[in-house]
């Protein structure tokens, strides 16, 4: 993974997207994956088409991560610019912390680092690798701008104490979980397993909550870092859930080539629903 990182760090870009190319020959499954949930939700798409475009996103991934060290504070602006950036600016007036909801779309990685270099560190919920060496290394490139790490461990109080400070805070809100976990909520028309974790930190903190993602756009030849407007929570953790699941969807659906449909959104089904892969 080094040597892959050292080289995507020094070839241009056709490079990155060709690793993933390959990824996705060898990788039949995760296609399989992502054509099935294009069919669950967009089947109107050209679904091998948004696939290819889901690849060729995180090639571009690849590319912009191996350069991550070669950031600052004075040229991070050449790869990424804020919209929404004043939606940030009252979230933070309300003084009991920031909990960004963001998922797998566009540039998750950069969104974070950049962020913290343009305006201030932040704190990271992660589920670490299997692989220990492989881990450290990624959290050696998350980190370089000054974010934190909040492993899904032990994240709870790291939470907690950043958000009294009034930091803010990312979370993932568009992975499958387990029932215990979450609620069912629709999503694109079918019902998901959706984490109610964040719904729940909220709540319970009454930190400001923005949706915010990094989407690549191609006129501008750069990533635009978006924060939407604050999320007014209602304090019931389902509706809430549900609520912010479907604003996602709306991102999504701008956007469908950048999300990462290869993964298994869908797994965990309503007690007596067959399996959907």
């Amino acid at each position: 993974m080094r040597g892959l990182l050292g080289l995507a760090s020094v070839a241009p870009i056709e490079f990155s997207v060709g690793v993933a190319r390959v990824l996705d020959s060898l990788a039949r499954r995760m296609r399989q994956t992502g054509e099935r949930n294009l069919q669950l939700a967009l089947p109107g798409l050209d679904a091998p088409k948004v696939v290819d475009g889901v690849f060729e996103s995180l090639g571009r991934m690849l590319y912009y991560f191996s350069r991550l060290p070669s950031r600052r504070s004075g040229n991070i602006r050449e790869w990424i610019e804020y919209e929404g950036f004043e939606h940030y600016q009252q979230a933070k007036q309300r003084g009991k912390g920031v909990l960004f909801a963001t998922g797998h779309i566009g540039n998750w990685e950069l969104s974070a680092f950049a962020h913290a270099l343009m305006c201030e560190p932040m704190h990271v919920v992660v589920r670490p690798l299997d692989n220990p060496l492989l881990d450290d290394l990624v959290k050696h490139y998350r980190t370089g701008s000054g974010n934190r790490i909040l492993d899904k461990q032990d994240f709870l109080r790291g939470i907690l104490k950043a958000l009294a400070a009034n930091e803010p805070v990312g979370i993932l809100i568009d992975q499958n979980t387990l029932p215990e976990n979450g609620t069912f909520v629709d999503f694109f028309g079918t019902l998901a397993c959706t984490g109610t974790t964040f719904a729940k930190l909220a709540h319970k903190t009454g930190a400001a909550v923005i949706p915010g993602y990094a989407i690549w756009d191609p006129t501008r030849e750069k990533y635009v870092l978006k924060f939407d407007p604050v999320f007014e929570m209602t304090g019931d953790v389902a509706t809430d859930t549900a609520r912010l699941t479907k604003h996602f969807e709306g991102v999504i659906r701008e956007r469908p080539d950048q999300w990462l449909w290869l993964h298994r959104r869908w797994k965990t089904r309503p007690e007596g629903s067959p399996p959907l892969y």
